[in-house]
């Protein structure tokens, strides 16, 4: 028998199904907060996990969503120049108000205020690629095309060279 799935982890798996492309929330016992932690536990290279990072944008306040490759650091004047306004980073208060998930579990899906969205330009050379899926032990995995069709992301180069 299955274990069922924590809430923050249903949620997204509720909202994977309302998208209807059967895509599954995995939780596991060990850690998946980190990009290093999230690899091991699927058996896949750093570079194919999707890092849902928040910022905050200076001027209006905005939620930015940059999904990263985990290979990647995310280059902040970039993404800047790109939204047309300069970020900073999310405290931990903004990200669970903007998100309604924990750092470390950050969905690309399902956030309390739509955000501007990110894609690292890296991700869609890949076949297959993961995501948080609401708790820093819960991931799903997805195509880059599936990434940009769920949140609308611009896919752009959002790393440091």
């Amino acid at each position: 028998m299955t274990k069922p799935l924590s809430p923050s982890a249903q949620r997204v798996q509720t909202l994977l199904d309302s998208i209807g492309l059967g895509h599954r929330v995995v939780e596991h016992e060990g850690s998946t907060r980190t990009s290093d932690d999230a690899a091991a536990a699927v058996g896949c290279t750093v570079a194919q996990i999707a890092k849902s990072l928040i910022f905050r944008a200076k001027t209006s306040g905005q939620p930015v969503l940059v999904i990263a490759s985990g290979a990647n650091r995310v280059d902040e004047k970039a993404v800047g120049r790109l939204i047309g306004e300069k970020i900073e980073r999310a405290d931990p208060e903004f990200v669970r108000e903007s998100t309604g998930y924990a750092i470390g579990g950050v969905s690309p899906i399902g956030h309390a205020v739509p955000p501007l969205v990110l894609i690292d330009d890296d991700l869609m050379r890949l076949e297959t690629i993961w995501a948080a899926a609401g708790t820093p032990n819960a991931v799903f995995r997805l195509t880059p095309a599936d990434l940009v069709s769920m949140t609308g992301g611009r896919v752009e180069s959002v790393r440091k060279a």
